[in-house]
């Protein structure tokens, strides 16, 4: 059915179906629900890409997540204990909103022209991109298209030498910073002084920040540590794994370990149950984003609790805003995060 049948059963012009379908404000009333009653009695959907072609809103939100080292893994989007509730959440908030959402992966530098494309071609009025690393002239690039767009986890200060001040783009962290230091400060007051710390990739924003933290506090209390404290685990229970093995054959072993996320905590806990070493007898664990199987977990993970579901519904409210006004200008928030006491660490 077209929006000629529409028009002609309501007994309107074609205009007047087109601007109940654009909420135009001029409408009367009964027309409005005149119109309205009959697109829903023959479940009417109008055409998005002429929508896009006349210069109207597709009323599509794109999701892009990118994740370079999942690629490597076999891991994909869906199973990450990270993205995938982000997802989930961007989904909801945004059907909820009336809008629809195309999700891209980003696995390559090159599939940043997945995200230059759905804008260019009109098939998204707006898009969150989250998971970004270190990749500043290709966000650049893309907020030079003027299209609004929100990015979740990204160093702001990065940005503050493009010239992007005009640009509608939003900004939206977590206090990482803060809430690793209140993890590195729980060990310390369960009187731990050898810290070790399992990092992320430090090429995001979330994991430089973590680790910022773990340096700070131990400068702050004057703890020693050194490089072999330090194992890259790269956000990946593989790796972080490995690496747990290693630091075990160099016999080097801190009391406690501050884990950059919760994947890499898990599988440290494994990798010290593998060789016999007992948790939180023997060392104690905390980690950072309190994923579902946290507190399932034998034992289970302290950690800190991340708010992805406050920021992934603050993303989708934030590009809905600017679609719907067709402007915006450049706004950041952090929202803030909570330390989750568990089983996994012990008083000295």
């Amino acid at each position: 059915m077209r929006s000629e049948d529409i028009a002609k059963l309501a007994g309107v012009s074609r205009s007047t179906v087109s601007r109940v379908l654009n909420n135009y404000p001029d409408i009367p009333q009964r027309t409005r629900e005149k119109v309205l009653r009959i697109i829903e009695q023959y479940h009417y959907e109008p055409n998005t890409s002429a929508r896009a072609l006349a210069g109207k809103g597709t009323d599509t939100i794109g999701l892009f997540v990118v994740s370079m080292a999942e690629r490597l893994t076999g891991n994909r989007i869906y199973q990450n204990h990270y993205f995938a509730p982000i997802v989930d959440t961007v989904i909801d908030t945004a059907n909820a909103a009336g809008y629809y959402v195309l999700v891209h992966t980003v696995y390559t530098q090159d599939d940043y022209l997945k995200i230059k494309q759905a804008f260019q071609q009109r098939r998204i009025d707006g898009g969150i991109i989250v998971g970004t690393q270190k990749d500043t002239e290709r966000i650049a690039d893309i907020a030079r298209l003027g299209k609004p767009f929100v990015l979740i986890d990204y160093d702001t200060s990065e940005l503050a030498d493009q010239s992007l001040d005009e640009h509608p783009m939003s900004i939206i962290n977590s206090s990482d910073f803060e809430g690793a230091c209140e993890a590195m400060r729980h060990l310390i007051r369960l009187g731990h002084r050898r810290i070790g710390h399992i990092r992320g990739r430090m090429n995001t924003y979330s994991g430089r920040q973590r680790f910022l933290a773990y340096e700070t506090i131990m400068n702050e209390y004057g703890l020693p540590y050194d490089d072999r404290d330090i194992v890259d685990g790269d956000f990946l229970k593989d790796a972080a794994y490995e690496q747990i093995v290693r630091m075990l054959k160099l016999d080097h072993m801190p009391t406690a370990l501050f884990s950059a996320n919760d994947d890499m905590a898990l599988a440290a806990i494994q990798a010290f149950h593998d060789n016999g070493i007992r948790v939180p007898d023997d060392i104690s664990i905390i980690g950072f984003d309190d994923i579902p199987i946290a507190s399932q977990f034998i034992p289970s993970l302290s950690t800190v609790r991340l708010p992805i579901y406050d920021m992934s519904k603050e993303a989708v409210n934030q590009i809905v805003g600017m679609c719907s006004s067709g402007t915006s200008t450049p706004h950041s928030s952090a929202f803030p995060t909570e330390l989750i006491i568990r089983d996994s660490c012990k008083r000295l």
